[in-house]
């Protein structure tokens, strides 16, 4: 081979390597960028930065009845329906009979007692009759008046001891008090409504046998309602010395007003929240009803340290915040809000915040800020 071809050849490789070398190291910068930009995720965010702001207080809260009751029996038997068929949603009025249970075979079984009763009376009669002679006539009224399909008659007074000594040793009274206490439990076999109001939920229907504590049915008093409101511990001494507030729907009409119940002793930790309680009563044209959530507000301006944040970015009274690069879930307490957005206290000066929500952290991603 000529020394000009080899001297080719040379330069030829040189040439070739060193674009090769150039191609690998452009396509390893290349995927390095790729590979970094997959992993960063850039979010908008804004720096902390609390203002004093005056402010009308308002919270939220959920109407639920003042009373509500579980509808069950203290006998068994087969249910029945009372006035009405029972479904979530009937509406009834105080004194109603909702349910009954059968009684047929406790009926029969304190009409037999009575009878019996009746008969020892008779057989003491003549005794009676010998020893107490001006007292027959009030036995034999009493024995007139105890019949089966009545309530049992007032006991006769007794004239002296001995005649009580002796209308004891004969079982009388015994047997007396006894079909008070079968005549009074026949009293419950039929649930009589102790409110007007509305049935909630119901466990049983009619046709099927009611156990003695079994549940039946919920039901709630209508017209009288009371609101849970979580209340932050910075604000409920202004809450509780200003104790009517007014009401307002989702809307942000006013359709209520009320004042505090009771405050309860027992705080969120996460929150730091207290729960009060709001009777309420609609205004005149408006309604309220069970489970409807509302915002509370009440006449006082507070003056507070807030940062005003987007709805976007609170979640169940939580924000996020991002710090070296990693996201991290805070509490936080809503003090105020206007159509768009919201003011929060629980965070610090100089804190990055969110202005998002994120469904999922990538603890693998590294996040970056955008300032808004």
């Amino acid at each position: 081979m000529k020394r000009s071809q080899i001297v080719l050849m040379l330069v030829f490789l040189v040439l070739t390597g060193l674009i090769y070398m150039s191609l690998s190291r452009n396509k390893k910068e290349f995927s390095k960028t790729i590979k970094e930009e997959q992993s960063t995720i850039y979010v908008p965010v804004r720096k902390v930065k609390n203002k004093i702001k005056k402010m009308t207080l308002v919270s939220y809260g959920q109407i639920s009845p003042n009373s509500e009751i579980i509808v069950s029996f203290e006998v068994q038997g087969k249910l029945e329906k009372g006035k009405d068929i029972m479904k979530p949603g009937t509406n009834f009025s105080k004194g109603q009979v909702l349910y009954k249970v059968n009684n047929e075979e406790a009926f029969y079984s304190l009409s037999a007692r009575k009878s019996s009763l009746a008969n020892i009376v008779l057989n003491a009669l003549p005794d009676i009759e010998l020893d107490y002679p001006s007292e027959k006539s009030k036995w034999l009224k009493f024995m007139d008046e105890l019949k089966p399909q009545s309530m049992l008659p007032e006991l006769p007074a007794f004239k002296n001891n001995k005649e009580r000594m002796f209308m004891t040793s004969r079982n009388i009274i015994t047997e007396y008090y006894n079909l008070k206490s079968q005549e009074s439990r026949m009293m419950k076999y039929i649930y009589v409504a102790p409110f007007s109001g509305t049935v909630i939920q119901t466990y049983a229907e009619p046709g099927a046998i009611a156990n003695p504590g079994g549940q039946i049915a919920k039901i709630a008093k209508t017209g009288d309602f009371e609101v849970k409101v979580p209340i932050s511990m910075d604000d409920i001494e202004l809450y509780r010395n200003k104790s009517i507030a007014s009401f307002q729907d989702a809307s942000g009409k006013e359709i209520a007003s009320g004042k505090i119940i009771r405050v309860s002793n027992v705080i969120n930790q996460q929150t730091q929240s207290a729960d009060v309680y709001y009777s309420i009563k609609a205004h005149k044209g408006e309604k309220v009803y069970n489970g409807m959530y509302v915002n509370v507000a009440i006449n006082k301006e507070a003056t507070k340290e807030t940062m005003t944040l987007p709805r976007a970015a609170i979640k169940n009274s939580q924000a996020w915040i991002l710090k070296k690069n990693k996201l991290e879930l805070i509490d936080i307490m809503i003090s105020g809000s206007k159509p768009d957005s919201v003011f929060v206290t629980g965070l610090t000066d100089g804190q990055i915040v969110l202005l998002e929500q994120v469904d999922e952290v990538d603890k693998k991603v590294k996040y970056e800020g955008i300032m808004r």
